[in-house]
């Protein structure tokens, strides 16, 4: 879901609804635009945001305007339950992004007191509440803050009213929202990117803060408040990021860009502060570390796990942020959490961090988006320069966030430099994998595309790289796909290896390549159709992707960086 707001001088509705276009990534069914001008107008569609014209969007008239973007939750696919959604009197307009816990009590009490309802939806007892308030004598504000206040759980909220037309009332709280100021001009929005053709000036909101923008003709008053109504101050930043970064550049998709922009990616995780980075090493070196995050994330996170250990001898645990949740009431108090998020709003990994605090444990976090809640909650951050990430499916944020995993390792043993060298090699090797791949990444997912599962292996650090081979095929595939360690096909899996079932095995020259090998020829006799990722070709091997020849260290092994070339071709594919 995406929400955004705008309040200025020129006409809302194109404004919002370039803004959901920008948030179209996120995913959704249906969407809809609300404005004022006198009177409140909705539109509201099913499906995509395509082929709206000129003769729609003169409906929307008014310089005050919200948009939403919609994954259905609470209720089905409808037009009835996309955002805007109204009161009785068709004067309060409302999107959300978020869940309300306690919408069924709040639903029930309103409908005993007479509000008719025309949704399924969680949403829809916001506006209905605002209008109570306001009918009960509160301003418009007033009435926002006194409606968020009887609201139990996430959510991200966006007003507008036709008794305060030049008034757009926003509120935070488990759910992002970003305040851009502009010229003249608000936005509110749960993305930046929602608003970066406008501007670059923003301010983040914090839990349980509230903003509201009034137009006059001096001008714009914005102002801030906690949910008590006690003003704040809030400063402004300016983002990094242009929207010429966020835009296709001819590809067909986001995803095969940020697959292309690894290698400058890369390169960008190195522009660091290394005092800072070394710092950062020290502290968690003395410490007992949790590592936290979701998806992509963990499985960097597991990367990183092998890393500190194979480089540095460094223990640390690494945990679903969601069950981690589970354990934060007993993390010890001289602990460090260490978070790991692209966007720095996973909400399981705010919740674990929000407990871990509470106990008494120094947060630390690896993100991308700067200013992000994950990034504010922190004692300290190192972000991974990779710039937005726009696609659903992580990709450049994971080589990334490993390159940082691969710096602090260095840097925890004392030898940050060579950790460097090694990235910038690393940098050229994965343009030249993404080079030579592409082609033979295409021939091979002809042969696969019609199976029903996929079965990524590997042992070691390799094991973290099938789970994300396994998890980048099945969210963009809808193909069954599963990441397992070598070791453990024997205990159960092999049962439902048969003859044509592709096996994806990470089979670098290092310390598992013999383990790997006999574990890919236990899944060829049981008819596996093979594919070796690897730089050495073994007979087993019906299939193989060759990578690129990486630096032997003084021990036979390959220096560890090669691990990064191999999620480059199962990308790709």
């Amino acid at each position: 879901c995406g929400i955004i707001g705008y309040a200025g001088q020129r006409e809302a509705a194109p404004l919002v609804l370039d803004g959901l276009k920008q948030l179209e990534y996120r995913g959704y069914d249906s969407w809809g635009i609300a404005t004022v001008n006198n009177e409140l107008r909705v539109e509201k569609r099913v499906g995509k945001i395509e082929g709206v014209g000129e003769s729609e969007l003169s409906k929307l008239l008014g310089s005050v305007g919200v948009g939403h973007s919609r994954w259905a939750t609470h209720g089905g696919v409808t037009r009835e339950n996309a955002h805007p959604h109204v009161d009785c009197k068709n004067e309060i307009a409302v999107v959300h992004n978020g869940i309300i816990d306690n919408y069924v009590e709040l639903r029930n009490e309103l409908e005993a007191r007479g509000h008719a309802f025309k949704s399924q939806t969680d949403t829809e007892v916001i506006p209905h509440l605002i209008e109570e308030e306001i009918a009960a004598g509160a301003g418009f504000t007033e009435a926002v803050l006194k409606t968020a206040r009887k609201l139990n759980g996430s959510f991200a909220l966006a007003v507008l009213n036709t008794r305060d037309p030049n008034t757009l009332v926003g509120v935070r709280n488990e759910s992002p929202l970003i305040v851009g100021l502009g010229a003249s001009e608000f936005f509110v929005a749960s993305d930046v990117l929602a608003f970066l053709n406008s501007t670059k000036k923003v301010v983040y909101l914090n839990d349980g803060e509230l903003v509201t923008a009034c137009k006059s003709p001096a001008g714009l008053d914005i102002t801030f408040t906690d949910l008590a109504g006690n003003r704040i101050e809030k400063n402004s930043v300016e983002v990094s990021w242009d929207a010429e970064s966020a835009e296709k550049r001819g590809y067909p998709h986001y995803m095969l860009k940020e697959i292309m922009e690894q290698p400058a990616a890369l390169r960008n995780a190195l522009n660091q502060d290394l005092d800072y980075v070394q710092q950062f090493a020290e502290d968690l070196k003395k410490a007992n570390v949790i590592a936290i995050a979701c998806g992509t994330a963990r499985h960097s996170a597991v990367v990183g796990k092998h890393l500190f250990d194979k480089i540095a001898g460094k223990q640390i645990e690494v945990m679903i942020a969601s069950e981690f949740a589970y354990f934060a009431d007993n993390v010890p108090k001289d602990a460090i959490v260490l978070a790991v998020s692209q966007s720095g709003e996973t909400a399981d990994v705010l919740e674990g961090l929000k407990k871990a605090k509470a106990r008494g444990a120094r947060i630390y976090s690896i993100v991308n988006v700067v200013g992000s809640t994950i990034a504010r909650l922190s004692d300290k951050v190192i972000y991974i320069n990779a710039g937005p990430e726009i696609g659903v499916a992580s990709t450049k944020a994971f080589v990334n966030q490993v390159g940082v995993f691969y710096m602090l390792a260095y840097a925890i043993a004392g030898k940050i430099e060579e950790g460097l060298q090694d990235l910038k090699h690393a940098s050229a090797l994965v343009e030249k994998t993404l080079n030579e791949n592409d082609v033979r990444m295409r021939a091979l997912a002809e042969k696969i595309k019609t199976k029903k599962d996929v079965y990524f292996i590997g042992r070691g650090v390799n094991f973290p790289i099938a789970l994300e081979g396994a998890l980048k095929l099945k969210e963009i595939s809808y193909i069954h796909a599963e990441g397992m360690p070598a070791g453990e096909l024997k205990h159960g899996t092999i049962a439902l290896i048969e003859k044509g079932v592709p096996v994806i095995a990470l089979n670098p020259r290092d310390y598992t390549f013999s383990d790997t090998v006999s574990n890919a020829m236990e899944t060829k006799a049981r008819g596996a159709f093979v594919i070796g990722v690897s730089s050495e070709k073994h007979e087993c091997y019906d299939e193989f992707i060759q990578l690129p020849d990486v630096e032997k260290q003084s021990n036979g092994e390959p220096r560890p960086y090669y691990l990064l070339l191999e999620i480059i071709p199962l990308q790709i594919l």
